[in-house]
């Protein structure tokens, strides 16, 4: 089940992916956190300033999208409460949210499928479904 910030934080992303955010929950096979969905511009340079991030043209960012949507969610794996950093968790949860988006029938992309920038939290809809 999601805390209330998680789920304050995922009403700000496009509705399919909440409906695939939610289905992973409902799987129950991990304790699932929403760490971040929308973001300003402002953030989004300071994370690639940082390393954090390799592009300004993120799916975080609502300007970005023609549609006018967030489309694209970061996840966290909680284990006692904790929110832990560990790959395989990551591994784990791409897996599970791959499940529920196909349970639903809408596309995602994992960023931990990227080839030159892994990023295990980050789950967006495709640029080419979701302008």
């Amino acid at each position: 089940m999601l805390s209330e910030k998680s789920l304050e934080r995922l009403s700000k992303v496009h509705p399919d992916l909440q409906l695939v955010v939610h289905r992973a929950v409902e799987l129950g096979e991990m304790d699932i956190m929403v760490i971040e969905g929308e973001r300003t511009l402002e953030k989004q340079k300071t994370y690639v300033a940082k390393g954090a991030s390799t592009t300004l043209r993120s799916r975080h960012v609502r300007e970005m999208s023609e549609c006018g949507e967030v489309c694209a969610v970061d996840l966290g794996v909680l284990i006692d409460g904790e929110l832990r950093w560990d790959w395989p968790l990551y591994h784990k949860l791409g897996e599970l949210v791959k499940e529920a988006a196909h349970i639903e029938g809408i596309k995602t992309e994992w960023g931990g499928d990227w080839v030159k920038f892994k990023d295990g939290p980050h789950f967006q809809l495709p640029w080419k479904e979701y302008p």
